[in-house]
């Protein structure tokens, strides 16, 4: 079976190529006859494999006869080599004059045949000197397609062939159909006797993985499928290549709907089935896998042995997977197909009969199984209760994505018409806390105006804290505060909502950067809290609130502890979203603020598979991988940096979690010169960023300048830079210190370039801003005013550039941040000192120096755009970036040069070597490493630079090398 996507590649299948090639040419190359039996389901890619090898073993000098058998019974004797004959006479060029004349000759011989009393032993004798003759000397391979419908001369022809009984060195290579070898097939026999031969491989064809069946999709889209619409793919085809690629196709085309091609090959393999089978594969189709055996039983009320029998006939026609835990269809899309061909009283019967054994079953209820059952079964009366119970269920069990699926089918039966009497209010709120749980933030704020509307008057102080929490974890963080606002002043504010309310936004506060604001609200929440029973969460709040405002204004260590403790009591109140507050914050302030960049990526790491665990994988889990991002880019850890990222993004996150997921992949990104995805992520987040605060402002638009200056856009870098100063109301002097120097530097490199000139007034205004936080963070804690004094010694460093850059100062910022253990700013330092001295033509071997160790950096970093600047101040001065060292020749040596060839490469660009060397191109790539295609290019540039080669084939055999050595 072969779509008509002709041009999708072969996916998943090099091993077995390899495998294949090797079985057939390799023991006929020694005088033995050799065959492989491929098996499979139909469309799983048996013939698109035939056709792959044929062309590798001609391109290996074998002769290949390919013929295919006919669905017609024992009517065409020898069919297929007839036809594999006359096709190898047909592509034969008039150069091969003698192997035509042997074709044609055997041809002959099969027209000229009669009944004789040689009998059908003397035929197969002459066939077999017929091919000695075809084959002159070479390797000759017999590919036959759909085996099993294979005459009866031809299966005597291969016994014949196989057991060497032929004067032939031969190799065989044939598919077969797998549903179709059932009961007495004779073909079953044959294989069962060719197995017993060693040179005989029957090879099952399986179907293809999750990721091959994403990388075969989006060859046929021509584009990456978002992960709604791969899942979709994946879970309707079964991995089955046929299947995929009309369903690819389907989305390309943007057709809705089953095709009908599909929906016949379907329904042909139904029909197909024993009779008793049809209803085994309409009850599993109807039912929710894994449907186990017991209930399968009580729904179709079959004798037991006539269901195994029925289910065995099922599972051999690869309609059915059974396994220990019950039966699933193999394609989803049998459901789809089958749905259609019940009448509505057949399909409701079905689910009534699930939902009666279901019910009546000892032990647990099922009861999102109940609820689907009953809700298909027309009784929404039953059913709701048992979407309740099963919602419920999920929360208890932190599943929250889940429950909220419950929860809104809930709402969907309390909405039928009937006599059902519920508090849709309850419900309403159950699922707006659901979908917040799970990320889904426009939902949860959508149902909470739903409720608002229901109860009618004046919005209740609870009601306002619970639309202030929806509306900051959707990244509206304005709004959100003035909610908070609200719910502090409402008459009907009990001393709870109002100690929650005063917690809540101390929290949000801390996100905003309001660091002094947070902890007056925290101390006005502790002490609310303490008149209130059973406060943990607002305790947990405000103490996390209170102890990163203390370590970042006054006393780090008296801070810390107080978050500690703030931990220790989430964790003994088991509530997961304190939990999962009081590891991010803790996180933060370590990664941020103290500098403390080692312990913060660990507990940020550590938060995020515990916050998992609590089934907050979207929302909180997403938050503490970024801030573990951000952590390893400062230490200079880039690789490991982009693995964190391909974790988080499987979550797909919303709202406020997303922007800081987006902030944390685009400052990879700006660093590693990717412009395209650095621009994309950025208009993501501004997008998002309805009414955040300078949190997430400002470095949005700091990252935006230095993006702008590595492109060369000095205006665009200014314009970002002058909006970033309108944002006044954070205590966060680290960010607005970073702010500033990408100011200066614009002006810099705008005065470097000489297409734009200095604008004097922004660069008095920036460093009188710069001056302002130099004495604003005197007031701050030691580790934060450390920080902030490396931004200020690169903003004296850049101001020297507009008249002659003075390599001193540049000297103290490589100083200032070698200390701080951070190696991109100390890199870049070292850059713009070497530019300084090389002026003044001072000090050339320093400068030298300077430069090659700033590039070893940006090398190891990945940092194209530094590293660029680097060759190219380097080109100019006529300065060697290689290390001279002396080398020792002894016996050893080669191998150890072996070894150093890869030395310069990051853990990252050795994975991207390797499946270079592998033949893959930077799509596949980035693909199989969840990195875009242009971030691998930048990889492979810099690969090349450190190997000092021009071509992926050079790189290819040093990988090679190296691994043999």
């Amino acid at each position: 079976m072969a779509s008509d996507v002709d041009t999708a590649p072969l996916v998943g299948r090099a091993e077995l190529v390899q495998t294949v090639r090797s079985a057939l040419l390799g023991d006929a190359a020694h005088g033995q006859t050799a065959a492989v039996f491929l098996t499979g389901e139909s469309g799983v890619g048996k013939t698109r494999l035939l056709g792959e090898i044929g062309v590798r073993l001609r391109e290996q000098g074998a002769v290949v006869l390919t013929g295919s058998c006919l669905d017609i019974g024992d009517a065409s004797p020898l069919h297929p080599l007839l036809q594999a004959l006359r096709r190898f006479d047909a592509d034969l060029a008039s150069t091969h004059a003698r192997t035509s004349s042997a074709v044609r000759g055997l041809l002959q011989m099969f027209a000229d045949e009669t009944a004789g009393p040689d009998g059908a032993g003397a035929l197969l004798e002459r066939v077999s000197r017929g091919l000695h003759l075809i084959a002159e000397g070479r390797p000759l391979v017999l590919i036959l397609d759909d085996l099993q419908w294979v005459d009866r001369s031809t299966r005597q022809l291969l016994l014949y062939l196989l057991a060497g009984l032929g004067d032939l060195q031969l190799s065989v290579l044939a598919a077969v159909r797998a549903e179709s070898l059932q009961g007495a097939h004779p073909l079953r026999r044959v294989l069962t006797e060719l197995r017993r031969l060693r040179t005989v491989r029957v090879l099952d064809l399986a179907p293809l993985d999750r990721a091959d069946t994403e990388k075969l999709a989006a060859a046929v889209v021509g584009r990456t499928l978002p992960a709604d619409a791969a899942e979709q793919v994946w879970q309707r085809s079964g991995g089955n290549p046929f299947v995929i690629e009309e369903l690819a196709r389907d989305l390309r085309d943007g057709r809705d709907g089953l095709s009908e091609t599909l929906r016949e090959i379907f329904l042909d393999r139904v029909d197909a089935l024993p009779q008793h089978a049809h209803a085994v594969v309409h009850a599993v189709a109807a039912g929710v896998e894994p449907v186990q055996h017991w209930l399968l039983a009580r729904v179709l009320r079959m004798p037991e042995d006539e269901l195994i029998d029925a289910a065995r006939a099922a599972v051999a026609h690869r309609l059915l997977v059974g396994a220990d835990d019950g039966y699933r269809l193999r394609h989803r899309l049998v459901a789809e197909v089958l749905a259609h061909e019940l009448l509505p009283a057949e399909r409701s019967g079905l689910h009534r009969r699930y939902a009666e054994a279901l019910t009546a079953a000892p032990g647990e209820l099922h009861q999102a199984r109940l609820a689907h059952h009953w809700r298909l079964a027309g009784e929404p009366a039953r059913a709701l209760p048992a979407a309740v119970a099963a919602a419920q269920e999920a929360e208890r069990l932190h599943g929250y994505a889940e429950a909220h699926r419950h929860w809104s089918a809930a709402l969907q039966l309390a909405g039928d018409p009937g006599p059902l009497t519920v508090d849709r209010v309850e419900l309403l709120e159950n699922a707006a806390e659901a979908a917040h749980h799970s990320g889904e933030h426009a939902r949860a704020l959508a149902l909470l105006e739903e409720v608002a509307g229901l109860r009618g008057g004046e919005p209740s102080c609870a009601l306002h804290i619970r639309r202030a929490r929806y509306l900051a974890a959707a990244g509206r963080s304005a709004l959100a505060e003035e909610e908070y606002q609200r719910a502090l002043t409402a008459a009907d504010c009990s001393p709870r909502d109002r100690a929650n309310a005063a917690a809540r936004l101390a929290e949000l506060l801390l996100h905003l950067g309001r660091y002094a604001d947070a902890g007056q609200r925290a101390r006005e929440a502790l002490a609310l809290a303490a008149d209130v029973e059973g406060s943990a969460t607002e305790v947990v709040l405000a103490s996390s609130a209170l102890g990163f405002s203390d370590a970042y204004l006054e006393d780090p260590d008296a801070g810390l502890a107080v978050m500690r403790d703030a931990l220790d009591t989430a964790e003994r109140a088991g509530q997961p979203e304190d939990v999962a507050c009081a590891y991010l914050h803790l996180a933060e302030l370590l990664t941020g603020p103290l500098n403390i960049l080692e312990e913060g990526v660990v507990v940020a790491r550590r938060g995020a598979e515990r916050v998992a665990e609590l089934g907050l994988g979207r929302t909180w889990e997403t938050r503490l991988l970024a801030v573990a991002i951000n952590g390893l880019f400062r230490v200079g850890q880039w690789a490991e940096a982009e693995k964190v990222v391909a974790a988080a993004l499987r979550h797909r996150p919303s709202g406020a979690d997303a922007v800081e997921l987006l902030l944390a992949r685009c400052r990879l990104s700006v660093g590693y010169g990717d412009i395209d995805a650095a621009s994309r992520d950025l208009d993501a987040v501004a997008t998002l960023l309805a009414g955040g605060g300078a949190r997430h402002v400002i470095p949005l638009l700091t990252l935006r300048a230095g993006l702008a200056m590595w492109e060369g856009r000095h205006e665009v870098a200014r314009l970002a830079v002058q909006r970033g100063l309108t944002e006044s109301r954070s205590d966060d002097v680290t960010i607005l210190s970073a702010l500033i120097w990408h100011g200066l530097r614009a002006e810099a490199e705008a005065h470097a370039s000489r297409t734009v000139a200095v604008d004097q007034t922004v660069v008095r205004r920036l460093r009188d801003v710069a001056d302002r936080v130099a004495r604003k963070s005197v007031g701050a804690a030691r580790p934060v005013r450390s920080v902030v004094e490396g931004f200020l010694a690169l903003c004296a460093a850049e101001v020297s550039r507009l008249d002659s850059s003075d390599p001193e100062l540049w000297a103290a910022s490589v100083a200032e941040w070698d200390r701080r253990h951070h190696p991109y700013p100390a890199a870049y330092s070292r850059l713009r000192q070497a530019e300084a001295l090389l002026a003044r033509r001072s000090r050339l071997a320093t400068a030298g120096k300077l430069l090659r160790e700033a590039y070893r950096v940006a090398q190891g970093l990945g940092a194209a755009p530094l590293t660029s600047e680097i060759r190219e101040l380097a080109g100019r001065a006529r300065v060697s970036l290689e290390e001279h060292e002396a080398i020792t020749a002894t016996r050893g040596a080669p191998a150890e040069a072996s070894d150093d060839e890869l030395a310069a490469l990051t853990a990252r660009e050795r994975e991207v070597l390797a499946l270079v060397a592998e033949g893959l191109t930077n799509k596949e790539i980035g693909q199989r490493l969840f990195i875009s295609e242009r971030t691998i290019g930048v990889h492979v540039s810099h690969i090349f630079d450190k190997l000092q080669v021009r071509t992926r084939v050079q790189a290819s055999a040093i990988q090679l090398r190296n691994l043999r050595s």
